[in-house]
């Protein structure tokens, strides 16, 4: 049985014994528990009991472990640096989207080169209005805005910063164009607030350099740092 904090998958039977696991677990993700516990609970009519009498007899012992939730990164515009940067990134044990305008840049034959990924690939071909699967990715995503249109990276931007619960919101640019986009952000009612969430330029400041391997690696070294700090025990889920 998983448990988040809000939902759970499968069972371990019912009644107390279950309730009981899904109300410890929660108190783990709560608290930022990152050790295992053994939690037993007895199954009889004369034992204490918060969610219901269970006489069927016997006690019941359940491990409670702790998960790491994998990282999710959307990748928007898979054009020279967003390939380069999939092929790093598709090495590692995340979910992987992908989404581009241009079908183009989505074919098969291109996409090759991530055939034996260990990445969750998910490639998202949105002709019109791409901004639309920025609502569809999972909380927690790490966005990066890279697109071969400024107008679709702006779209895209404001799209990012109204939803809230993602993780990271970067972009690929020059300084000068960030000064428009912050403008125009603003003057579409974002806060500065919300427009500070954005992050630009995007990887190390100390590994420079303009060609797309170079880049996709900075990026890629930034992204895994942040990777590392969401380790943190408050973003994990218990297993009972």
């Amino acid at each position: 049985m998983v448990v988040s904090a809000e939902r759970t998958w499968a069972t371990v039977g019912g009644g107390n014994l279950e309730a009981l696991a899904v109300e410890r677990s929660r108190a783990m993700i709560g608290a930022g528990v990152v050790e295992p516990e053994v939690l037993e609970v007895a199954l009889s009519d004369k034992a204490p009991y918060q969610h219901g009498v269970q006489c069927c007899g016997g006690e019941v012992k359940l491990l409670l472990e702790p998960l790491p939730v994998v990282p999710s990164v959307a990748i928007f515009g898979v054009g020279h640096v967003g390939l380069e940067l999939a092929r790093i990134l598709a090495r590692h044990d995340i979910e992987l989207h992908l989404i581009d305008s241009r079908p183009d840049q989505l074919v098969a034959e291109r996409l090759a080169v991530l055939d034996d990924a260990v990445a969750n690939v998910h490639v998202h071909h949105v002709p019109v209005l791409p901004e639309l699967v920025v609502g569809e990715l999972p909380a927690g995503t790490h966005a990066l805005v890279m697109t071969h249109d400024h107008a679709e990276d702006a779209a895209l931007c404001d799209a990012a910063i109204r939803r809230g619960d993602l993780a990271t919101i970067g972009l690929i640019g020059s300084s000068a164009k960030w000064t428009r986009f912050r403008r125009k952000l603003a003057e579409d009612g974002n806060t500065d607030e919300a427009i500070a969430r954005i992050t630009t330029p995007i990887g190390l400041p100390e590994l420079t350099g303009k060609e797309p391997a170079v880049i996709a690696v900075s990026v890629a070294a930034w992204l895994l740092q942040l990777f590392v700090a969401e380790r943190n025990p408050v973003h994990r889920e218990a297993k009972a």
